[in-house]
Order: C-alpha cells, then structure tokens, then sequence
C-alpha cells in the first residue's frame, strides 16, 4: 500500500509521495511512487501510483513506449487533459494484456494514480485516474487528491486546503496529513517525495527527498503532535450534572435516556437519570 497527495492551487501544484511497497509483512521494500516528465520551457507533468506495484511499472513503460512508437502522447498532447487521455490508455493496454494471468491468480488488478502538471499557457491541472483508465479532474471546490491509504490523512486536507492557499501553506498541510498516516498505517514509510510547481515556470522549482533525518519533517512530528495534545486539553470536559450550564452535554431540552430492550414479560423497572450516575463527587463540573 502507499500513500500519495496532490494539490492544485492558484499558485500551482504540490505533490508528496511515500516510497513503501509491501507483500507481507516481512517483504518491506523502498520503491518511488513518483516520476517527473520534464521539457523544460514546454510541460512538466508528475505521474504518482498506487496499487499493484508491477501495474504501475507496465504503466509507465506503456508510457515509454508511446513515446518510442509515435502517435498520440504525453510528449506531444496538446493540454494536460489529452496528457491524461494518454495515460489512461497506458492503463487500459496493460489490463487488456496483464488482468486475465493475475485474475487466474486471485489477484485484482488494482492501480490508482495522480497525474498532473502544465503545458505551454494552459493552466496548472490535476486529475486522478482509476483502474479502468477513467479519470476525474481537481476543481475549485475540491483542489486535492488522494490515493492509496487516505483516511487518515484526510481531516487536515479538508480543513486547510483551499484554492488561495499558498504553495509553502499546501506543501505543509501535505506533510502533516502524511504524518498522520505514517503514524497510523505500518503499509506506509519514508523516504518522501515531495515537489512544488509553480505557475508558469514550466520546469520542477522545488523538490525535496525527506527521509527520518530530516529536521523541518521532524520538526513537523513533534511539533503536530505536541499542539494537538495541547488543543485536545483546552477543550472543557463534558458536563453531565448541571444541565442548565451554558455548553452542558445533556442540556434540559431533551430527555437523555439510551434504548434499552426490557426482559419479556417483566415489570418495567424505573431507572435512574444516566447522567448521575457518572457524577464526580470529588470534581465541580459546573466550573
């Protein structure tokens, strides 16, 4: 499994990336789930894969192919929407040729993948493409996407991520919500790959290859966690015995009983208010 996140902005494009692969849990190994095509001038467009690791490598040398057999192509598609038509045909060709010998073995053929990038004037764009090589796009109201393992990492991206959003602001917001799933998820390891694009430059303007000695995602581990903890002990505990208090959890309006299921036949007993019950008598929940 693995985990990949990418942005579209006003500003541009970030990308971020893990690099673990597994088949057990004693076959752990390193593979970049990134690859950058690069004509500096003319396009860069960033190809990140989830899913079945020999899928995702046929995809890519379907890609090369493409290129060394002429036709349509990355290299020569006219926007990145025909870009991502071209990858998507990669996926198809390696289904045709690859899914009937691992459907024979029980095995699905899984690939996700992120494609994006800019070509010539167009503006910056961001699709996500799925195992049948169909593909959606990023749009104002929802500027990111997420493959792989990407619960866990999901809650900061809804949160922070807007279209205005800065390219330092974004690529940070990444990072955290990769650490949320490193620190959740086993299938998921550094090293990171993590790109920033900025409009109209047409060439890669940052990148950065984040291992466990790197000191600003260091810096991010602790210091997340740390406000977190801090935030999470600010917030007041519920109130339970004074339902008249302002921000009360079981405030008079309503009455707080669970569903219960009586035994057949029985009297029903009369049951005291729950929320007495988990009283305090040591603590002033009121205050």
């Amino acid at each position: 499994m693995t985990y990949c996140v990418a942005a579209r902005l006003d500003a541009g494009l970030v990308f971020l990336s893990d690099s673990r692969t597994n088949a057990g849990v004693d076959q752990i190994s390193v593979f970049r789930k990134m690859t950058v095509f690069e004509r500096p001038g003319e396009r860069v467009m960033v190809l990140m894969s989830s899913g079945n690791l020999a899928v995702s490598q046929a995809v890519l040398h379907a890609l090369t192919r493409q290129h060394d057999e002429g036709g349509d192509t990355i290299w020569n598609a006219a926007d990145l929407f025909e870009a991502t038509r071209c990858v998507g045909a990669a996926v198809r060709e390696v289904y045709q040729r690859e899914a009937p010998a691992l459907h024979e073995q029980g095995v699905d053929f899984n690939v996700s993948m992120i494609f994006g990038g800019q070509i010539g004037t167009e503006r910056c764009r961001l699709f996500q493409i799925y195992s049948a090589g169909n593909f959606i796009e990023a749009s104002q109201e929802c500027p990111y996407f997420q493959i792989g393992e990407a619960k866990y990492g999901k809650p900061i991206l809804d949160r922070v991520l807007r279209p205005d959003t800065s390219l330092d602001e974004a690529a940070k917001c990444a990072l955290i919500s990769m650490d949320s799933t490193l620190r959740s998820n086993i299938s998921v390891g550094l090293p990171l790959d993590l790109l920033v694009y900025d409009t109209n430059a047409l060439r890669v303007t940052h990148f950065a290859s984040i291992d466990e000695n790197n000191e600003y995602f260091r810096m991010i581990r602790g210091t997340w966690g740390e406000r977190l903890r801090q935030v999470f002990a600010e917030i007041p505990d519920p109130l339970w015995t004074n339902p008249d208090a302002p921000g009360s959890l079981v405030p008079p309006s309503r009455v707080h009983q669970p569903l219960r299921i009586e035994p057949v036949n029985t009297p029903q007993p009369s049951y005291p208010t729950p929320q007495v019950l988990a009283e305090d008598p040591g603590k002033d929940q009121a205050n």
